[in-house]
């Protein structure tokens, strides 16, 4: 049986904190790390986070990918440190991430910046007016602001990892990349996916996946057979 291995995270995109606990109990000790968005804020999902850390001992990536003012962001960030959390999101703009240094304080909470959304391409940051240019570069520029600008680390596409990875502001650096799909698995709404053995050479830390998971017919198994190709790299 395969171990709890933290480079998997998997990301409870679930309706409500009782489906989310429902599945972390299926999963039991194979997954020591969950990632908590959006989209449950409203269905409980701080007290679900601060359950599954301080009475199951699991590690909780709070996905909120905040964006605001300064001041604004600081507050929230320090409001959210107190909850003992590892890891936070926040717009990987250099101003929301050094107001976000600054809530986090002395905290154990890492603060890890978007960069372009895995579900994001060419066209769509046409659509949102954003500069043109190649989406990787953009990408790789967005990371080395956020990173020089204190962030722990970022948010990226697989395809994505090694060009940071090899950035001098990444050394000591976390990468996290969501749109990691197991072999076969459905793409979903992602569109610049890999499978975790891809991106963890590519210089990933950690992998987010959530769909190949939570709605496979048995989870359990399907973490545990993430973790066997995690295990091989």
């Amino acid at each position: 049986m395969s171990q709890a291995d933290d480079r998997l995270i998997v990301a409870l995109d679930v309706p409500n904190a009782l489906a989310g606990l429902d599945l972390a109990k299926r999963l039991g000790e194979s997954v020591s790390f969950y990632k908590i968005g959006l989209g449950m804020l409203t269905g409980g999902g701080l007290a679900l986070a601060n359950e599954l850390k301080q009475e199951h001992g699991k590690r909780i990536f709070l996905d909120m990918k905040l964006f605001d003012i300064s001041a604004t962001i600081t507050a929230a960030v320090r409001g959210l440190a107190q909850y003992d959390l590892d890891f936070l999101t926040v717009q990987g703009d250099p101003h929301v991430v050094r107001a976000a240094r600054d809530g986090a304080g002395g905290s154990q909470l890492k603060i890890l910046a978007v960069t372009v959304l895995t579900s994001l391409d060419r066209a769509d940051l046409d659509e949102g007016m954003i500069r043109p240019g190649d989406l990787a570069e953009i990408t790789l520029e967005r990371a080395s602001r956020a990173l020089a600008a204190g962030a722990d680390g970022v948010i990226a596409s697989p395809q994505e990892a090694a060009t940071i990875r090899a950035l001098p502001e990444a050394a000591g650096k976390l990468i996290v990349t969501p749109g990691v799909r197991p072999q076969g698995a459905d793409a979903g709404d992602q569109k610049r996916i890999a499978t975790p053995d891809a991106a963890l050479r590519a210089g990933a830390d950690h992998l987010v996946i959530g769909r190949p998971i939570w709605a496979a017919p048995d989870p359990r198994q399907a973490a545990q057979a993430v973790l066997q190709q995690i295990a091989e790299v």
